[in-house]
């Protein structure tokens, strides 16, 4: 099973943009965004289940952070807008296979996903 690759991770000030990219996702249908800190759990950002609109996102990134798969590309972003200094993190993209939405929402609710990219630095300062 090929890895997901992550991509489009940087360095932006308080307020800023970025969209990162998640590609190399085959057939896997669940698609999770988690962010890691030093020292701290894993946190879920956002998932998409991509047999329907369904999206799943932490109250922290609702209204801020948007999920999106383009199926040609058979990619899913994640932009992220308005960022704070509490955003800085690893960026993790997450993929499995979800029989239906409601399984990928538990996935993502318990980081239970069979594979995970490396991650892309994300970096907000003030």
């Amino acid at each position: 099973q090929v890895q997901p690759v992550e991509s489009g991770g940087g360095s932006v000030q308080t307020g800023g943009s970025l969209r990162l990219s998640c590609a190399g996702l085959g057939y896997r249908n669940c698609i999770g965004w988690f962010r890691q800190v030093p020292g701290k759990p894993r946190e879920g950002v956002a998932g998409i289940h991509r047999g329907g609109p369904n999206t799943y996102y932490d109250d922290s990134v609702k209204g801020r952070f948007t999920i999106s798969r383009d199926t040609a590309k058979n990619t899913v972003y994640l932009q992220m807008n308005s960022l704070k200094p509490e955003d800085t993190a690893v960026y993790i993209c997450a993929a499995d296979m979800a029989g239906n939405y409601r399984t990928c929402g538990d996935r993502f609710l318990s980081a239970g996903f069979a594979d995970w990219g490396r991650g892309t630095q994300v970096t907000v300062s003030s």
